[in-house]
This record gives structure tokens, sequence and C-alpha cells, in this order.
């Protein structure tokens, strides 16, 4: 396949962007299925609730440890070529599941997935930033972003409900077969990416002496320890907030596409400051729904919002080293999360 072709129009010229998109919400589902699955796991494999949610815990903290030096080990790897290597590991570690009836063999499906999410995230962003069309970086930006808030919305239900019907074994083989047809897809609709300004061990010393770089991974492990503590605690009780969440948060990207290019600043800063207060207010809201709605309207546009902003100052701040960067922002991102 040829290199990508920036003066194609209309669908054709986003299909590979699309096809990063459902990848990104296949990962991204894969990440939240245990969740609501947990009591079944733990009831097939004979172990405490407790323990297999060490499955969930592990994965964060093995995202974060292997996404830097898996990133700078594949530096040079051909894009395209990685991503369907990528997918297909991905794809089999959960077929692997349907044998995995004790926790050892089971934590080391997830592992594997671990793993291949560690790259992953660290080649997603730049790579959909680069076959975008023309122009079009922030839109392309934002449909993976897309993907992976919708992920993160029905994640939990969507793998709650696979598990009901066809079993938690089955539920994870979905998922697989899902990512089978993504490689499909991405097999035949994305160009061939050599690696380009990937980025090596030899550039971190540089990336670390830039105030911008090391200002956004800062606040970006804020920013996210805050956004999943109060998220943690109300996902188990208030799903029709979170679905209100999920929606919000497609719109706040949509938004933040269109001020991004124009307001660079203010496309961060505003957002970040409503952020603050929504999950300040977040308690007092709850004694009226009509507020708490409100805020969770606001909260869910906001940190889409203020993701994008992050995404986009990340590959401006670090164009010689894009994977490399990104990569130890999906670290910081998954400690956050893991805190």
């Amino acid at each position: 396949m040829s290199a990508p072709q920036r003066h194609k129009f209309g669908l054709q010229a986003w299909l590979p962007t699309i096809g990063l998109a459902f990848a990104a919400f296949v990962f991204n589902t894969s990440e939240f299925l245990p969740v609501g699955l947990l009591p079944n796991i733990a009831e097939s494999i004979g172990e405490s609730v407790s323990k297999t949610g060490l499955i969930i815990t592990v994965y964060a903290w093995v995202v974060s440890l292997l996404s830097l030096p898996l990133t700078i080990v594949t530096a040079k790897l051909e894009r395209r070529k990685l991503l369907l290597w990528l997918i297909f590991i991905f794809a089999l570690s959960h077929f692997l599941v349907l044998w995995a009836d004790t926790f050892e063999k089971l934590m080391g499906a997830r592992i594997c997935v671990a793993v291949t999410h560690s790259v992953f995230w660290s080649i997603m962003t730049p790579l959909a930033a680069r076959v975008a069309p023309f122009g079009r970086q922030s839109l392309g930006l934002a449909m993976v972003m897309g993907g992976t808030i919708v992920a993160t919305v029905m994640g939990v239900p969507l793998g709650t409900r696979l598990g009901q019907i066809v079993g938690w074994q089955g539920a994870f083989f979905i998922i697989g077969l899902a990512a089978a047809v993504i490689w499909l897809v991405i097999y035949f609709v994305l160009p061939v990416c050599e690696s380009n300004r990937a980025g090596s061990l030899k550039s971190l010393p540089d990336l670390f002496r830039r105030p911008a770089l090391v200002q956004l991974y800062l606040l970006t492990l804020v920013v996210i320890l805050g956004q999943f503590t109060v998220y943690s605690y109300i996902s188990p009780i208030l799903t029709t907030v979170l679905f209100v969440f999920g929606i919000s948060g497609i719109i706040g990207t949509i938004l933040s596409t269109r001020s991004l290019d124009k307001h660079y600043s203010m496309a961060l800063l505003v957002p970040l400051i409503l952020l603050t207060l929504c999950l300040g207010f977040f308690v007092l809201s709850m004694r009226q729904t009509w507020t708490m709605y409100v805020l969770v309207v606001v909260w869910g546009a906001c940190i889409s919002a203020v993701g994008m902003a992050f995404q986009t100052l990340l590959l401006n701040t670090a164009r010689d080293a894009a994977d490399v960067a990104t990569s130890m922002f999906s670290g910081i991102f998954n400690i956050g999360i893991g805190g």
C-alpha cells in the first residue's frame, strides 16, 4: 500500500481515521470489560472478588510501566505493520480466555492485552494525526477520542450484558472477534506509515528540558487522578448519569475541535476551570437532581475538551519525538487511573 494520500476527499479520505476510531473503541472496551463481570469471573475461577479485581489493577500498572520502554523498542517499526501485530495479539489474548480456568491463566491473558495496550496508545494519537485528511488533524483526533469516550461509558454495561447472555468468557471472545474484524478493516484502509519522528531513548533528556511538556505531564496526573476518583465512586450507582456524561463528552470533543485552532490557550484554560468547579461542587449538586445533571453535562464536555487540548499540546510540543512523548503521557494517564 502507498503512503497517505492527502489529496483524497470525502469518505475515502476518512476511512483510515474511522478504522482507528473503531480500534480505539475495542481496546478501551476491553479495558473496562472485567469491571461488571468481576463477581461472575470470581465465582467461575474459585477466587474472591477482591483478588480477582487485581486483573484490573495490574492491567493499569502494566500499561503505566511498559508504555515508554516498549515504545522505544518499537520506535523504528513501520506503523501499519506494528498496529496489525498489536491487534492480532490483542485478539488472540481474548480468544485464550476461553481456556482461562484459573486466576493465573486469566491474569496472563490480561497482561498480554495490557502489553498491546501500552504500545497501541503510544502510537495512536500521532498516527491519527498523520492519516487524517489534510488540514483536519483536530477532527481526526476527535474521532479517535470519540471511540474512546463511547467505550468508557459503554464498556461496563456492554460487558455486563454480554456476560449475562453468553457468559464472561463468551464476552471476552466476542471482543476478540470484534478485534479480528478491526484487523481486516485496518489491513485494507490504513496506508503504509513509516516510522516518522517517533523518538528514541536519546530523546528523553531533551523532552524533559521542555517546560511546557513537563507541565503537561504534571497537569495530566492531577487532572486524571481527580477525574477518576470521582468517576470511580459514581460509576457503580449512577448508570443514567454516566450515559449523559458520555453524550456530553462527545459534544465537548466536537466543540473543542472548533476552538483549538483559533483559541488554543482558552480551549484548555476554560474547560479546566469549569472541570475544577464541577468536581468541587458535585456533592452539593446531588441534593437536586436537575443541578446534578447540569454539572454532569458540563463535566463530561470539559474533561473531553481538556483531553483534546492535552493531545494537541503534546503533538505541538514534541513533534520530533511524538510516539515517545505520547507513551509517557499514556503511562502517566494510567498512573492517574490507578492512583
